[in-house]
């Protein structure tokens, strides 16, 4: 009985949350929304990089035009690029290199056309790692940057 009411009030509280701007029933925090559910659906939020590298590569430009063509249809959302790095490095090394990254995205964004107000930027360096191990394929998953709808 108590897992069916954990359902149906955590059921309740996503519902409440289905547009831009309004609050959870969970102190006040942003829900997920309408925007950020459309920018999921119609653009792709991340981009990959080499090792040690900030170059935004033909590939990563295809994806970022994809969200240049969400955010030009959508001027009036913000949002934040987050910057990651693979577990390799120091900490101090790895979240100039996050940041890097996402001021690379950031830039590429500006050049074609989204208002640079719009755009916030983090790093996270290597302390959120998208997949746990110790080879190339999970370092390869992990050097990115991830661009998410900012709440209001």
């Amino acid at each position: 009985m108590k897992k069916l009411l954990s359902v149906f009030c955590a059921v309740i509280a996503l519902s409440a949350c289905s547009t831009l701007g309004e609050s959870s029933l969970f102190g006040g925090s942003e829900c997920a929304s309408k925007m950020a559910r459309d920018f999921m659906a119609n653009a792709e939020d991340r981009v990959f990089f080499a090792y040690d590298s900030s170059a935004i590569s033909a590939k990563s430009a295809n994806v970022l035009n994809t969200q240049v063509k969400w955010l030009k249809k959508h001027d009036e959302v913000n949002v934040v690029v987050q910057g990651y790095c693979d577990e390799r490095g120091t900490r101090e090394y790895n979240l100039a290199l996050g940041e890097r990254r996402a001021n690379a995205v950031k830039q590429y964004l500006i050049s074609k056309g989204i208002k640079a107000d719009r755009i916030s930027t983090i790093s996270y360096g290597k302390e959120r790692p998208a997949v746990l191990g110790n080879n190339e394929t999970a370092w390869a998953q992990n050097r990115r940057a991830v661009t998410v709808v900012a709440g209001n």
